[in-house]
């Protein structure tokens, strides 16, 4: 029987008092609050950003990683068996890790890395997409890949898994070139914009969501084709938590099964985002057989 149903008939019939006393880790803290707080990005296209405004003036986030967040908080609120409040709070780069793991956010919907360091202070919720660093530059910079930044400035935003993969291949090649951070990925772009770095590393659907949402300038900049890095994506959340890990998996194989994941992935990788541009990223094929694992034949 899966966890959900489990967890509903083991609720169904208790009082409110008894029913939360049946749930453990982050469900029980969510029942108890009343409330599941969800963390986002302000600037990672199409993962987790902000457009517009949220009924009572709050920012609104949307996208890909929202979404998925969304399906996990109504399996949440299925599983408690009355409904929650959802709230947002923002995050960056260097804030989500220990946001999690404090307990100020319950999932974190963004463009996190799932590695093995990470692994030690967080869960993360099956892979929903594969990224790679590259580099982004001013068109007509002289920069064609990661010899030419001899002398250059690169900036990374800070908390990125990004930073070590550039300084380990500057270092490889004995390249001396200036590593500076900034605190989000809209603040690192802005920095080559005005001049201020020669070049942004992160990875490649982060720095393809940049130039796609930026109507003015985003011509004048261009994506290298060389890849440092293996990126895969998941959920963030709290370790040590089995009932939370185990309904997240459920949620991820509901989606799969009934092709939900691949419609919200086409949704934001190959429809249009809400300023009209279109990212067209096709699902890799690393992705596609990851999702087919979890039950979505991606093939047809």
């Amino acid at each position: 029987m899966r966890l959900v149903s489990f967890l509903v008939l083991a609720l169904a019939g208790a009082s409110p008092a008894s029913a939360i006393e049946v749930l453990t880790g982050t469900l029980k803290s969510v029942a108890e609050r009343g409330e599941i707080v969800l963390g986002y990005r302000e600037s990672s296209v199409p993962f987790s950003f902000v457009e517009g405004k949220q009924p009572d003036g709050s920012p609104r986030p949307i996208g890909y990683a929202i979404d998925l967040c969304g399906e996990i908080a109504d399996d949440v609120q299925a599983a408690i068996g009355r409904p929650v409040k959802i709230r947002y709070a923002p995050v960056t780069a260097e804030t989500r890790i220990d946001a999690v793991a404090s307990g100020k956010i319950d999932l974190e919907c963004g463009s996190t890395t799932a590695n093995a360091e990470r692994r030690r202070q967080v869960a993360f919720s099956p892979v929903d997409y594969i990224s790679a660093t590259q580099l982004l530059v001013k068109r007509g910079s002289g920069i064609a890949s990661y010899r030419d930044l001899g002398g250059k400035t690169v900036v990374v935003t800070a908390g990125t898994t990004n930073e070590k993969a550039v300084r380990d291949q500057l270092t490889r090649l004995k390249i001396a070139a200036q590593l500076v951070t900034a605190p989000d990925h809209a603040a690192s772009y802005a920095m080559v914009k005005a001049g201020k770095a020669d070049a942004f590393a992160t990875d490649d659907v982060l720095l393809y969501g940049l130039i796609a949402t930026d109507a003015q300038d985003g011509a004048n900049y261009t994506v290298l084709p060389d890849k440092l890095s293996y990126e895969p994506y998941g959920i963030m959340f709290r370790k040590d938590d089995p009932e939370l890990a185990g309904l997240v998996q459920q949620t991820f194989t509901r989606l799969a099964e009934s092709r939900a994941l691949r419609w919200t992935y086409e949704r934001w990788f190959l429809k249009r985002l809400p300023n009209g541009e279109r990212l067209d990223i096709p699902m890799s094929n690393d992705l596609r057989v990851s999702f087919q694992l979890m039950g979505l034949d991606a093939g047809e």
